[in-house]
């Protein structure tokens, strides 16, 4: 097995190594996505509107499921796959940005998923705003060889389109809404009508030759709607849809509560990670009560549940009334990395930092950003740190110790400590201050989105989950961009999960 970023800096990708053969896999021309652009900004806008005018989303899911059960899908929303009793699946989140980024984890995706019965796509299949158009080289063409069955939950960049484009792919080519009543003029409502952003008249048109890239029979999936279950083996995968706002609506709040039920195991997969950054987000369902809860009751045997949406891997295991429960982040799998040197040192739901575990590694984090940075501002002599230098300043901050020794030649200097704050690197709670804690939120919220030109390391991740009828073994798997990751994808996190 190849060295992990825990094990040695060329694990983590640092160095010359030879680029991946991704390039190889991606279209001649990749158009440029940047979240500094104003015009994706405001295709984007949809998740704000909806903050400030009311959210649609709830009804309008509403409308979907209904349309589906016309349609003839199940009722109780199950996907029955029949499989062994021992069996392997796979989960990706946060894919489609259609850059270097995305391609670079498609080799060890197929080579660690090529016996694998189906996958699951957790959150913001397409960026910026799930367009259908899009999907040819976000969607089909990256996965084209992935031999199996891919299921999805869509995020909120899937839903800035009304979720059309999502449910044509996803869910029997199902037709459009028809159009709703318009609202009394100026009314919240109305002013919301009024800047959403739609998909184009023409937006699909490209679709039909898309669809040719995964048209064998063993590819096929057919879901129910936005949100379902999938009993297979032993197992069953409860996947959720949180809309724009990362909460659910009634309808949905119930249909979880009813699926959860009974003595089976229980895996759960959401937009919204329910554990992240050090912080707990339950998630509300709409009428009361939240997702967490549901997750927590005994009687539902959840013994995970993974998120996508923020762009890194996060693993939380929290002990629930003598019982651990997995809580993971997994959207690693293709948009822009989120920074993890702003984590703060982990105290939450008694999970310490001893228990807890990201990738990249925070030293690796904030030497991609301090590289990136000191190319943006051309001050590259003043923001560039080593991995070791990064690695070094991080555990002092924090006062732990590294997922990876520095090396030998590593000192922490004014310069370091100094780039570490600006770059928001977390701390220690016992001295949290009144500077560190706003420049933290504002380069998470502000100066964290990335662009297309990024190099290796890419820092992007993927999850094989082992199913027996015993436990469930669960494995993050790195994809850096460089070829020995390719060939040999790292284990950069591995647990067992017991299900008796």
């Amino acid at each position: 097995m190849s060295d992990s970023s825990r094990d040695t800096a060329q694990g983590a990708g640092w160095g010359s190594a030879e680029r991946g053969a991704y390039q190889q896999l991606m279209p001649v021309h990749v158009e440029k996505l940047s979240w500094l652009n104003p015009r994706t900004l405001w295709a984007a806008r949809n998740g704000v509107l909806a903050s400030w005018f009311g959210d649609p989303t709830g009804r309008t899911r509403s409308r979907w499921a209904a349309q589906r059960a016309e349609a003839g899908a199940p009722a109780d929303r199950v996907i029955r796959r029949d499989v062994p009793d021992r069996f392997s699946f796979m989960v990706i989140g946060d894919t489609g940005e259609g850059d270097a980024c995305q391609y670079s984890v498609v080799p060890g995706f197929l080579k660690a998923g090529q016996d694998t019965e189906f996958a699951v796509i957790a959150s913001d299949v397409i960026y910026p705003v799930g367009s259908a158009d899009d999907y040819g080289t976000k969607f089909f063409r990256p996965y084209q060889d992935y031999p199996a069955p891919i299921y999805a939950i869509p995020g909120n960049h899937d839903w800035y389109e009304d979720l059309g484009a999502f449910m044509r792919v996803f869910c029997a080519d199902a037709p459009p809404l028809a159009p709703e009543p318009a609202p009394r003029p100026l009314t919240r409502a109305w002013w919301r009508s009024l800047l959403w952003h739609r998909p184009r008249p023409t937006d699909g048109q490209h679709l039909p030759d898309a669809r040719k890239l995964r048209s064998a029979p063993e590819q096929q999936a057919v879901q129910p709607g936005p949100y379902w279950a999938i009993d297979a083996g032993p197992v069953r995968i409860v996947g959720i849809d949180t809309g724009l706002l990362g909460t659910i609506d009634a309808e949905q709040g119930a249909w979880l509560r009813e699926i959860s039920r009974g003595p089976k195991p229980k895996i759960l997969i959401t937009g919204s990670p329910l554990y992240v950054d050090g912080e707990h987000h339950p998630c509300a369902i709409e009428g009361g009560g939240t997702v967490d809860d549901i997750v927590r009751d005994p009687e539902h045997h959840y013994v995970a549940a993974i998120g996508g949406d923020i762009h890194n891997y996060q693993r939380y295991p929290v002990d629930v009334d003598g019982r651990t429960v997995q809580y993971v982040v997994a959207g690693g799998g293709g948009a822009f990395m989120h920074a993890t040197h702003t984590i703060p040192r982990v105290s939450v739901a008694n999970v310490t930092e001893r228990d807890f575990r990201c990738y990249p590694l925070r030293g690796d984090s904030l030497a991609f950003y301090s590289r990136l940075y000191g190319r943006r501002l051309r001050l590259r002599r003043f923001f560039t740190l080593t991995e070791s230098e990064a690695t070094a300043v991080v555990s002092e901050r924090l006062g732990i110790e590294p997922g990876r020794a520095p090396g030998p030649d590593a000192r922490v200097t004014r310069r370091t400590r100094l780039v570490a704050s600006l770059l928001g690197t977390g701390g220690r709670p016992d001295r949290a201050s009144r500077f560190r804690l706003p420049v933290r939120k504002l380069y998470t919220q502000l100066f964290s989105p990335g662009s297309a030109t990024y190099s290796p390391p890419f820092f992007k991740c993927f999850l094989r989950l082992d199913v027996t009828p015993e436990a469930v073994r669960l494995r993050c798997f790195a994809a850096t961009g460089n070829r020995p990751q390719e060939l040999d994808p790292p284990v950069e996190d591995e647990v067992t999960i017991a299900l008796k």
